[in-house]
């Protein structure tokens, strides 16, 4: 859908600023145009939400904004099939039955499998008719009963235990890297004298670069995108891939640019709310490919943070997407086009994917892993075979 943004008018404008006025941030007025106080609004919702906040409706904010008009106990939540519900109300119930002890997986606002299973298990155990479907009694009953784990969050421990028992080895792994944009979509553009530099080229040079030194360590990769695709495939497509594969890691590929060429820097980003419920092991992973990046190339550290986008949202692993640097900036772009540079990106994330399996407790120091050493380990293996 094209994004509305300010100065539109029209029925779905009307609708955006209603739920926006249901979820006071916009006072109650009638119209249809999206005028700076809606944009505004818009804004607030996103920032909540953990959308970027550019003031536009586009599919992701469309979607958030239909999900928001649903509270928990307002209807009956089941598993439907093939389109399942969706909405905050089941977002709130995943939230509430995790701090409970139940294992619904992601609080992802989609009521799956999983979900349905945990609603089962807790009505089993309240004594309810375990149907797996939310309605008046079993909201009753979770309203009676408070949290059941303490010391600690219990969806970080199933995930930390489930990679624990992984092992720490990268051989046979299956990695997902998605270089942003691509198609009609080039993302970022800058030209430089007589060249002309594009965020989707940049990536999928440095996912291409990704993939071989993974490879080389014994990993399985697989690229949601070539390097001429023809259209840009949606964010909720990307992320439906890894998980038909079934991958153990997705990896996103971007490069940011700002109006003011100042701005520079590497942030990375995993999925997680604004109340504190994240992907445990998603955010394990940002923070070891910050702090790799920041370590082995000098880049500005902007820190991790916690999203919601639908590529960090709808993934099934640890997924994390990394904003390389700014093309905008002559500083950070200097860099990124040095093929060179791209090789010390390439090390820095996949010495985190390895520390990634590592246990906590065995970690090594941030910059200590020799990339070249990995390959050697599995050269030396097949030489055994």
């Amino acid at each position: 859908m094209r994004p509305i943004r300010p100065g539109d008018r029209g029925p779905a404008v009307a609708e955006i600023r209603a739920v926006l006025t249901g979820l006071d941030l916009l006072p109650a007025a009638p119209g249809d145009e999206f005028d700076s106080a809606t944009e505004r609004a818009v804004r607030a919702f996103q920032q909540s939400r953990g959308l970027s906040a550019d003031g536009r409706v586009g599919a992701e904010t469309w979607r958030a904004l239909d999900a928001a008009r649903w509270r928990l106990g307002a209807r009956t939540l089941y598993h439907a099939v093939p389109e399942p519900l969706t909405g905050e109300d089941v977002r709130s119930l995943q939230e509430r039955l995790l701090e409970m002890g139940y294992d619904t997986g992601r609080a992802d606002a989609i009521y799956g499998v999983r979900t349905s299973r945990a609603v089962a298990q807790f009505q089993r155990e309240v004594g309810l008719k375990p149907d797996g479907s939310c309605g008046p009694y079993t909201m009753g009953a979770l309203r009676r009963l408070g949290r059941k784990v303490v010391g600690g969050r219990p969806q970080w421990l199933r995930e930390s235990d489930a990679i624990r028992q992984s092992g720490p080895t990268l051989v046979g792994r299956t990695v997902v890297i998605d270089p942003g944009h691509g198609g009609v979509d080039p993302g970022v553009v800058v030209p430089d004298g007589d060249l002309r530099w594009t965020e989707a080229d940049l990536v999928h040079d440095l996912a291409s670069r990704l993939e071989g030194r993974l490879a080389a360590a014994g990993v399985r990769v697989q690229l949601t995108r070539g390097p001429a695709s023809r259209s840009c495939l949606p964010d909720t497509d990307r992320a439906e891939l890894a998980n038909s594969l079934g991958a153990d890691v997705f990896i996103s590929l971007h490069a940011d640019g700002h109006p003011n060429p100042a701005a520079d820097g590497v942030a990375t980003y995993h999925y997680g709310t604004d109340n504190g419920v994240t992907s445990a092991t998603g955010e394990r992973l940002a923070g070891l490919v910050q702090r790799e990046i920041v370590a082995r190339t000098g880049l500005r550290d902007c820190r991790t943070h916690a999203k919601t986008w639908d590529l960090l949202r709808l993934t099934r692993m640890p997924a994390v997407r990394v904003e390389v640097g700014y093309l905008t900036s002559p500083q950070d772009r200097s860099r990124l086009v040095d093929p060179r540079f791209r090789d010390r990106l390439v090390e820095a994330i996949v010495a985190a994917v390895q520390r990634m399996f590592f246990p906590v407790e065995r970690d090594v120091p941030t910059g200590s892993i020799d990339v070249s050493e990995l390959r050697a380990v599995v050269a030396a293996g097949a030489v055994r075979r």
